[in-house]
Formats: C-alpha cells, sequence, structure tokens
C-alpha cells in the first residue's frame, strides 16, 4: 500500500489540475491518461483501480477523475 501510495503521489505531481493540460505522464499529449500511460509511470495499478479511477468508463482519466480518485483517497491530493 506505502509503495502504490507513493507511485500515486508522483503521478499526481505529474497532472496539471486544468481540464485538457498535457502532463508528462501524457504520453500523446490529449489531455487524459490511459492505463498504459498511468501504468507507465506506476506499474502496480491493476486494470481494476483503473476502472475505479475511471468513473465515466471511457478508458481514460480525465483531471475530473483524478480529482475525485484523490479524493476517494485513491490517490493522494
Amino acid at each position: 500500500m506505502t509503495t502504490r501510495m507513493t507511485s500515486a503521489f508522483i503521478l499526481s505531481l505529474c497532472i496539471a489540475g486544468a481540464a485538457g493540460a498535457a502532463t508528462e505522464a501524457d504520453a500523446n499529449g490529449d489531455g487524459v491518461l490511459t492505463i498504459d500511460e498511468v501504468q507507465a509511470v506506476m506499474p502496480e495499478v491493476t486494470a481494476d483501480d483503473f476502472n475505479t479511477m475511471d468513473l465515466n468508463a471511457d478508458g481514460a482519466l480525465d483531471s475530473a477523475e483524478i480529482e475525485a480518485a484523490q479524493q476517494a483517497g485513491l490517490m493522494p491530493a
């Protein structure tokens, strides 16, 4: 759990607060994070973990979903 929280913190540092903003983790610069992009910086994230954070089930995390994951304790603020 500590490793996951540490990795989540690192990921959260890479994610900009504004919707659509490019991040270091956003490999293709489209403003959202796919499971592949998340796993590139947090390899321990499972498909189930990602799906829990992907509230609209579109296969990508936008800034609102990242914020919701932080509020739910899935990622540190």
